[in-house]
């Protein structure tokens, strides 16, 4: 089919097909989705992606996507400072935030431990986290993790690093109703509430 599409579209069908979860099909849905837009809306779209890049930040103290550094929830006083929930990414930061439970910071690794694939604690954003923990103003730090295999990696890497060096502080993780193989940020509100409510001390 590919083949038969005329020279812009498929390029752009496989620059579409390209993102996570985006087949050719879809790909073709999306660009033909474009081309019957307004031109001035067809640009707009493009002009977001483009702007995407350049006005996003890291936020220094988080590691979180902003458009500002520190990002909102860091800067916000009324956040407790001493409870700090770390997540793999940033849409499970964004599934916990949007159930409107915690009132804590976060951190957001920018991964998991996954020995199968290479991907090491130096790969994530460890040595970040260990920096934010020596500050001393952590005295919780919840493990929002997910229960995969590189989940409990990663768990296991980071409570053995906080019990080496440092030796005051709680680690707990999400409870109840995560089943093993889940992601934190597919669960419904009530699940992850629940789960938050309920952690446990690892």
């Amino acid at each position: 089919m590919e083949n038969r599409l005329p020279g812009p579209l498929r390029e752009a069908v496989e620059r579409l097909s390209s993102l996570p979860g985006v087949g050719p099909k879809s790909a073709l849905r999306m660009a033909m989705a474009l081309l019957r837009m307004p031109e001035d809306q067809a640009r707009a779209v493009g002009q977001s992606v483009i702007e995407l890049r350049e006005r996003l930040c890291v936020c220094e103290r988080c590691a979180s996507l902003a458009d500002a550094s520190p990002c909102p929830i860091c800067a916000d006083p009324s956040r407790d400072r001493d409870q700090l929930c770390l997540v793999a990414d940033w849409d499970t930061l964004l599934a916990l935030e949007d159930m409107g439970q915690y009132r804590g910071q976060y951190f957001v690794l920018g991964g998991l431990v996954s020995p199968l694939e290479g991907v090491g604690p130096d790969r994530i954003g460890v040595s970040r986290l260990r920096d934010r923990l020596a500050q001393g103003e952590v005295a919780e730090l919840i493990l929002a993790l997910g229960a995969t295999l590189e989940s409990e990696h990663t768990a296991s890497y980071i409570r053995d690093l906080v019990e080496r060096e440092f030796p005051g502080l709680r680690v707990t993780r999400l409870a109840q109703g995560i089943p093993f193989g889940a992601e934190v940020k597919y669960m419904d509100k009530e699940t992850l509430k629940q789960s938050l409510i309920h952690r446990q001390r690892m």
